[in-house]
């Protein structure tokens, strides 16, 4: 077994991938349907298993996202069913989430949050989970992405729509504490950039927006100026070259109080707040 891991761990390295150990690792856990944890504890794998992860590595090795091998994502503290056709959550996202969750316990009262581009609905479903009794809405313009919210989404009492991030929840509006988004940023320039396992697997839809990533952010600042109540917040996640520019799309617009830049783990720029200020 260890023999077999540690080729599994050099097959996908000279392939790229970033997490080469940790990935074979998660795919045999996988096949062998055991806690990663209880890896050491296995003698072998049958040859059923082995074919079968083989087939894993080859596909992770050609830069197949490791969370479409396994069908989920784990985020916060819920799991999510992921595959073709839906933005994989990154961890880096989960902070954005946490920000999101602070905010609304902050609130004496259940608090109304709306959550655009949900996508898998990863953000929806952590606020739903750790805030009780929160009214979340979660909205989603790409029909292969809803299809994942819905199924990720169900029996969580979140309303899920299906509209533009321009045009959403005109009903709620002037009304909602929180809207919390992430959106597509990376400019189209940096198309060569992009990791495989995003620019070949993630829809476009979720990875670009305009020759400076910044269009949908523009679009979000208009959208949450309607949505919010007076005082209430607003924060998005972008790329991390954007920790001035994304910010100042609501500095600009003299809507915004304590417009602030946050950084993720690794110190780089990654999301940003704001406050209504009319």
């Amino acid at each position: 077994m260890r023999d077999l891991r540690r080729s599994a761990a050099e097959r996908l390295r000279v392939a790229g991938v970033a997490s080469p150990e940790r990935d074979a690792d998660l795919l045999l856990a996988h096949v062998l349907d055991v806690p990663l944890g209880r890896l050491p504890l296995v003698d072998g794998l049958d040859a059923a298993q082995r074919e079968a992860y083989d087939v894993l590595l080859a596909r992770r090795a050609a830069r197949e996202p490791l969370q479409h091998l396994t069908g989920s994502a784990a985020f916060r503290h819920v799991e999510l069913a992921v595959g073709p056709g839906v933005f994989v959550p990154r961890p880096e996202t989960e902070l954005l989430a946490g920000w999101a969750v602070d905010a609304a316990l902050a609130l004496d009262r259940p608090a109304v949050v709306v959550d655009l581009c949900t996508g898998s609905g990863a953000i929806a479903k952590s606020v739903a989970d750790e805030v009780p009794g929160a009214e979340v809405h979660a909205v989603e313009l790409d029909e292969g992405a809803l299809a994942w919210a819905e199924r990720n989404l169900a029996g969580t009492g979140v309303d899920l729509r299906h509209g533009d991030l321009a045009t959403a929840c005109e009903d709620l509006a002037g009304s909602v504490d929180v809207v919390v988004c992430n959106p597509p940023y990376i400019p189209l320039e940096a198309w060569e950039s992009v990791a495989a396992e995003a620019r070949d697997h993630d829809p476009h839809l979720a990875l670009f927006s305009g020759q400076d990533g910044l269009d949908a952010i523009r679009v979000l600042e208009r959208r949450a100026a309607v949505l919010l109540r007076a005082g209430g917040v607003v924060g998005a996640e972008h790329a991390d070259v954007q920790g001035e520019s994304a910010p100042a799309v609501f500095a600009a617009t003299g809507r915004w109080a304590e417009v602030a830049d946050h950084r993720d783990l690794a110190g780089r720029a990654r999301y940003l707040t704001a406050r209504l200020a009319r």
